[in-house]
């Protein structure tokens, strides 16, 4: 069974701790031990792992990816977003995280992102569970 999440960003550019979310939905399964697999079904946004303690880690990768990628540029898309697209393939749109002890594996300062890249509107997350 696929778990959809619904995240609402509210900024062009926003970074969304989902971590507790997300483990939620293990709690939920009853999966003990396994794997979950947490995809974004958006051509503009995505999914990363990066330190969740320090906000300002995510907004220097923001600040980043705005220096790599700026707002205006030759830009061929004519819907005026292609920074979004192109951010969302940088950043990429899925993670595979394992599960033990009912709780994700993750490390010390480590957190689960959703990365908005266009603007506020009404997301998906899918999560999938499989135990071992």
């Amino acid at each position: 069974m696929v778990i959809r999440l619904k995240v609402t960003t509210r900024t062009k550019v926003e970074f969304q701790d989902i971590t507790s979310q997300v483990q939620e939905a293990i709690s939920v399964s009853g999966v003990t031990n396994g794997v979950c697999y947490v995809f974004v079904p958006h051509t503009t946004a995505g999914i990363t792992i990066n330190e969740h303690a320090d906000p300002s880690v995510v907004m220097d990768i923001s600040e980043q990816l705005n220096l790599m990628i700026p707002q205006h540029g030759d830009y061929r898309h004519l819907e005026g977003n292609a920074p979004a697209h192109i951010k969302a393939s940088v950043v990429g749109s899925s993670e595979l995280l394992f599960i033990e002890s009912g709780r994700l594996l993750l490390g010390t300062w480590q957190g689960l992102f959703f990365c908005e890249f266009d603007r506020p509107r009404q997301r998906t997350v899918f999560v999938k569970i499989l135990a071992d």
